[in-house]
């Protein structure tokens, strides 16, 4: 079982596009994503200083550009992506990279969305002075607490014994003078407290736009920042890479069910090294590779050859699959048989488990074609479990 990751603000470094100018193709590509964003690409990939780069209008845009540029390297044709890749995510921003591969969104719609989501969190981040501290080591629950009483948000859940905390510079300056027992506190270099209720402005701002994105169900199971919760719906992926940027990054979770996937192989695209820093921790046993420069791709190729593997979510443009967000017993809540019409936005089952229950919904409805699961099954994470017939699909929606 093969997972491509792609990384967030913070990965990029001075000079890293600089090796990838002289693969084919790769000049043009961000030639034209450079075009669409109206930002320039190339000289901030390869020229730009860390202080340019680190600015959250920049930044953003040019670590989705790469990854998307360095992705079509890795994969020359994407239907051979789909039907290789086990699974797919991307942590903060790089979740829409992520939703680029797996066929929600095109790479020039990614751009313009990112363009505007850098931009808007770069203005939100004015109105206050904030920041975000990484957290290493120490107790889950004394950093959440300590959090709790500061007013702090444990933004980023990073796992293997990493947590972000963001909030305001004095919340974050008392974290820092008196931190939980056995944490080393790290201040991180970013314009703001990103994933927290001080981006609120920037969410109404994506969401706006969002109403008028066409997008396309996953063809690969994608997982979400949000839950780590697999996401098989064009709308809902949206929905949630809007919401993203206000809730925290639940990347910890995300780990959680690559491991309930049976993942045997962790590939990272450029700017690498952050996410497969993790899943050597995290995921022991678990192969990583992180591709920084061409001379990885030979690397990369061959982890793909061994891990890759065929996708039952590859599908065919006629049928609608549900399938299961996440590990645990399925629950049929809707007593339907093949001819009978679901209806939009109703939800078929659950899926149980000791936490809770997450129920499966069909957005756009449609006939039923057959049931892949008995009441009571067990399920793993992208699991199909209802095939549906389409008889109507809906491309815009209004945002609550």
């Amino acid at each position: 079982m093969l997972v491509v990751v792609a990384p967030g603000q913070g990965a990029q470094s001075p000079g890293f596009l600089d090796p990838w100018l002289d693969v084919p193709g790769v000049r043009e590509r961000l030639e034209w994503l450079s075009v669409v964003s109206g930002i320039d690409l190339i000289e901030h990939g390869t020229v730009s200083d860390a202080e340019t780069i680190t600015d959250t209008a920049i930044a953003q845009p040019l670590i989705v550009g790469a990854g998307l540029v360095t992705l079509l390297s890795l994969f020359p044709h994407p239907s051979s992506a789909y039907s290789s890749i086990g699974a797919g995510a991307g942590h903060s921003v790089g979740e829409i990279t992520a939703a680029v591969g797996a066929g929600v969104l095109s790479a020039e719609q990614a751009m313009v969305f990112v363009r505007e989501r850098g931009k808007a969190m770069a203005d939100a981040a004015a109105r206050t002075e904030t920041g975000m501290t990484a957290v290493l080591g120490g107790e889950p629950d004394d950093i959440l607490a300590r959090c709790t009483e500061l007013g702090l948000t444990p933004a980023n859940m990073n796992g293997a014994g990493q947590i972000v905390v963001a909030g305001t510079k004095a919340q974050l300056e008392a974290f820092a003078a008196e931190p939980p027992a056995g944490c080393r506190v790290r201040p991180l270099a970013v314009a703001g407290a990103f994933h927290t209720e001080h981006m609120a402005p920037a969410v109404g701002h994506l969401g706006k736009l969002g109403n008028a994105i066409t997008t396309h169900d996953p063809r690969l199971r994608l997982l979400s920042n949000a839950d780590g919760k697999v996401v098989h719906d064009g709308r809902e992926v949206l929905r949630r890479l809007v919401n993203q940027v206000s809730n925290p990054v639940r990347w910890d979770l995300c780990m959680e069910t690559m491991a309930d996937l049976g993942v045997t192989a962790v590939i990272e695209i450029p700017p690498a090294g952050t996410l497969t820093g993790l899943a050597k921790r995290a995921l022991p046993g678990v192969q990583t590779l992180a591709v920084k420069t061409p001379d990885d791709l030979d690397a990369a190729w061959a982890m793909i050859n061994e891990h890759g593997t065929i996708s039952h979510l590859d599908s065919n443009p006629t049928w609608r699959m549900l399938v299961a967000p996440g590990k645990g017993t399925f629950r049929r809540a809707l007593e339907v048989t093949p001819g009978d019409e679901v209806q939009a936005s109703a939800i078929v089952g659950n899926v149980e488990t000791l936490r809770g229950a997450t129920p499966i919904n069909a957005p756009h409805g449609g006939v039923v074609v057959e049931w892949l699961v008995e009441d009571g099954d067990p399920v793993s994470p992208g699991q199909p479990i209802l095939r549906l017939h389409p008889v109507a699909d809906h491309s815009y929606e209004v945002y609550a």
